[in-house]
């Protein structure tokens, strides 16, 4: 069997090269049973949101691998322009990190607009035939984004010793004959 040259890390990208927004107007659609936005929508305008700047910073697709606190910090209302704002944060091999921002505002008053959630997301690059691929690393350009971008190693840390616990947890319990 030949082996395969491991594919080239591509050149890297500045945070604000991928950085987009997504607006989007809340209708009577997109309620809950409380007369409030579901917060389903509001997902998946942060997954729409956090999909673009993940395909941006990669050069092609990219698909979710885990949402990470989701956080709801006010209700979001029919008539409120809902804001998204996404970049990426963080970068690996074949992931990203992307960080979220939702801000809502009425649509017929100039207030300004108030933070109503946040999230983190994992992205993972992927080819023609769904195998991971090469993203170029992002270069943080500013002091928040070099802040994001250890934040973000922090999570990433997390994420990898709850994996691994659970995993030995689970065979731990699968040898002592207590596997569910």
């Amino acid at each position: 069997m030949i082996e395969q040259p491991a594919p080239e890390t591509p050149p890297g990208k500045p945070t604000a090269a991928s950085r987009t927004t997504l607006s989007h107007i809340m209708t009577a659609s997109d309620t809950n049973l409380l007369g409030t936005v579901h917060g389903g929508v509001i997902m998946k305008l942060v997954d729409d949101a956090a999909g673009a700047v993940a395909g941006r910073h990669s050069g092609g697709p990219a698909v979710t691998a885990s949402m990470d606190e989701m956080a709801f910090l006010e209700p979001v209302r029919v008539g409120d322009l809902v804001h998204v704002h996404a970049q990426v944060n963080w970068t690996g091999r074949s992931s990203m990190e992307v960080g979220v921002r939702v801000l809502a505002e009425r649509w017929n008053e100039s207030t300004p607009a108030t933070q109503v959630g946040s999230a983190y997301l994992v992205f993972a690059a992927v080819d023609e035939e769904g195998k991971p691929r090469p993203v170029p690393p992002v270069i943080p350009e500013t002091e928040r984004d070099k802040r994001r971008y250890q934040e973000a190693q922090i999570r990433r840390t997390h994420r990898l010793a709850r994996r691994r616990a659970i995993k030995e947890l689970r065979a731990k319990r699968a040898a002592e004959g207590i596997d569910d």
